[in-house]
């Protein structure tokens, strides 16, 4: 059960924001403490080892637990499908959250193997965004009831958190939203750059997605300078719900793992926010779709993974939840040098 107020507007939101907690320091020396005992040459766990140190910070605890874990797959409508920016049609949002909830999709069968309860999240699906090249995508009340969606979705008992997104036409969004929060000011902000094959459209389908895009930026451009402006014009409700998700697992002291493209950008919105707003989130893994790695930089976040998924859904944080439990168990299961009975500076020589 969530113990999370709901926010009542933006301003609640920019409050909240000032009062993150930072990681836990005792926490990490701890971990990195013993780190430097384990039976093993020092750092040959690589990243391995800095996630254990990150889960245990984050969590406030020496040493990290992974036992209840969740994946958060939100889904939405939007209203610039009707500009012809996705391969398929916005019906097929209410058929996968279907598929979801009768255990057929992809991301049912990896959070099963990954140990994680999944919860789908639908959010208005018979009433989708408004066309952001007409209008506002949302209003300030819309956009803040899918960020208490998102912000009181997680109960207080998770260990790690993992989001996802399912959403035809969210990779438009994605990419508006990334263009927005990165435009160089002074200079004419590019779509092009963001913009990727999305469902599968092909080249002349992109063009149609980054002119869409560049349509709404003219439209909307006053609101550039401001990060949760931005989302309520060009965002989406899973979007909005991600962004609430990511902040909650923050306050409670739940590590987060972003999946690719759309929940990348929707926790970009964060980052423009307040810049350590994400350190207590991984990248899951970098995605196919064009703009993610370069989101990915701009956020300063390395994925864990890299294998070429554009499905969304989880699936890319589902499969870095393995790891996260690999290093946990590593951390905690393995012997030090003094519990083998092997001397902790071998002869260098031998």
């Amino acid at each position: 059960m969530s113990s999370l107020t709901p926010l009542a507007n933006f301003a609640d939101l920019r409050y909240l924001l000032r009062q993150l907690p930072a990681i836990d320091g005792n926490a990490v020396a701890a971990a990195r403490a013993r780190e430097a005992v384990l039976l093993k040459p020092a750092g040959a766990l690589g990243r391995l080892e800095q996630i254990a140190s990150w889960l245990a910070g984050w969590q406030g605890r020496h040493p990290p637990r992974i036992e209840h874990t969740a994946i958060f797959v939100f889904a939405g409508n939007h209203g610039v499908a009707d500009q012809g920016v996705s391969a398929y049609p916005a019906t097929v949002t209410a058929a996968m959250v279907e598929s979801f909830e009768a255990g057929g999709a992809a991301i049912n069968q990896l959070a099963r193997i990954a140990g994680a309860e999944l919860h789908v999240v639908p959010l208005r699906l018979d009433r989708p965004t408004h066309d952001f090249t007409l209008q506002p995508a949302m209003d300030e009340a819309a956009c803040v009831a899918a960020l208490n969606t998102g912000l009181t979705a997680p109960d207080d008992a998770l260990d790690v958190l993992a989001v996802g997104e399912m959403g035809i036409g969210n990779t438009t969004v994605a990419a508006a939203l990334a263009t927005a929060l990165f435009a160089e000011a002074g200079e004419h902000p590019d779509p092009a750059q963001w913009v990727g094959a999305g469902t599968g459209v092909d080249a002349t389908g992109m063009a149609q997605k980054s002119a869409v895009i560049s349509r709404a930026l003219a439209r909307h451009e006053a609101v550039l300078g401001d990060p949760l402006e931005v989302l309520r014009h060009f965002g989406g409700f899973e979007l909005a719900a991600i962004l609430g998700a990511i902040v909650a697992g923050r306050l409670r002291r739940t590590p987060v793992v972003l999946d690719g493209f759309v929940a990348t950008a929707a926790a970009a919105v964060l980052q423009r926010l307040r810049p350590d707003a994400l350190d207590h989130c991984l990248a899951g893994h970098v995605s196919a779709e064009r703009g993610h790695r370069r989101l990915l930089a701009e956020l300063g976040l390395r994925p864990l993974l890299d294998l070429d998924l554009r499905l969304g859904e989880g699936t890319g944080a589902a499969l870095a939840l393995g790891l996260l439990r690999a290093a946990a168990a590593c951390h905690s299961g393995m012997a030090t040098f003094a519990e083998a009975g092997v001397a902790a500076s071998p002869n260098k020589g031998a």
